[in-house]
């Protein structure tokens, strides 16, 4: 499908909001694309739902940029983004570890912007988590035996998340996974220069689960990733195991415990709303005390 390397914008109609970025990395399957758009979309409308669930409500605009070169779309510069202060980066079928030039484009904007722009506040799913880390100097490498991590699946929460998520039951969220690869340790001063040993102490893992313990990071003002997908639901897990399925990268046989889950918990309720939530809260600045 043809893509616009102008961004497309999403007007705001509230006083209170937030202007956030979203780089698209990937692009939706074409049932799930005619049903609610690209990722940007649906991560638009799940934003928007909880803005107006925040109290006070809050509007989120949202610019979408494709940034896929090898599809049409655009890195964009950080001379580009003067007026933004929120970005959010999506989930992929491309490997966060990846040499593609638009990749290796990607890890320098954000290394630069966190560089030259500290009043941007950053937010990733599954690739886009994983993208943020390797800037940042963290390993990204398949999971323990290459194990697959799909659909619904629990995450323990640390104490940093309990209270990033307000302190659910049980000290456990439900998200969609969909990913083999992980980040292998979080963020530190030992692995990147863009950090110093003062950062170090805001730096948090807020979740884990049974296949990856790095399932979320915390970065105070600076850095809020989720490994799990928030805008997924049961269509969206169907068809992106097909793609992979079709693509080769799911096996059938091999990986056919792990389909059959997938197939099993895809109707499942999760807690995007409750992870879109707290990462809004983390734009809008309300939890920079969180220690």
């Amino acid at each position: 499908m043809p893509h616009s390397k102008e961004p497309r914008t999403k007007p705001a109609i509230i006083d209170d909001k937030i202007r956030m970025l979203v780089l698209e990395t990937d692009e939706q399957h074409p049932d799930d694309h005619r049903e609610s758009g690209s990722f940007g979309d649906v991560l638009d409308a799940l934003f928007k739902k909880a803005g107006h669930a925040h109290d006070p409500p809050l509007d989120i605009e949202t610019v979408i940029r494709f940034i896929v070169e090898e599809k049409g779309g655009a890195v964009p510069k950080a001379s580009d983004l003067q007026d933004i202060h929120a970005i959010l980066i999506t989930g992929s079928m491309y490997d966060a570890h990846g040499d593609n030039p638009w990749i290796l484009k990607l890890v320098d904007l954000i290394q630069t912007l966190w560089q030259q722009r500290p009043d941007i506040r950053f937010s990733g799913v599954c690739f886009g988590h994983q993208i943020l880390c390797r800037a940042l100097g963290a390993k990204i490498e398949s999971t323990p035996n290459s194990k697959w991590e799909l659909a619904h699946t629990p995450i323990a929460l640390t104490p940093i998340g309990a209270k990033l998520f307000n302190n659910p039951k049980d000290g456990v969220i439900h998200l969609h996974q969909m990913h083999q690869d992980h980040v292998v340790y979080p963020p530190s001063s030992s692995t990147t220069n863009l950090l110093t040993e003062q950062h170090d102490g805001d730096i948090h893992v807020w979740g884990s689960s049974e296949t990856s313990e790095v399932q979320g990071v915390y970065i105070r003002k600076r850095l809020f990733t989720t490994q799990g997908h928030l805008g997924f639901d049961e269509d969206m897990v169907r068809r992106q195991v097909e793609l992979r399925i079709e693509s080769g990268s799911i096996d059938q046989v091999e990986d056919r415990a792990e389909i059959k889950s997938a197939w099993d918990t895809a109707e499942w309720e999760h807690d995007g709303m409750l992870v879109a939530g707290a990462i809004l809260r983390f734009f809008h600045g309300e939890d920079d005390d969180v220690v």
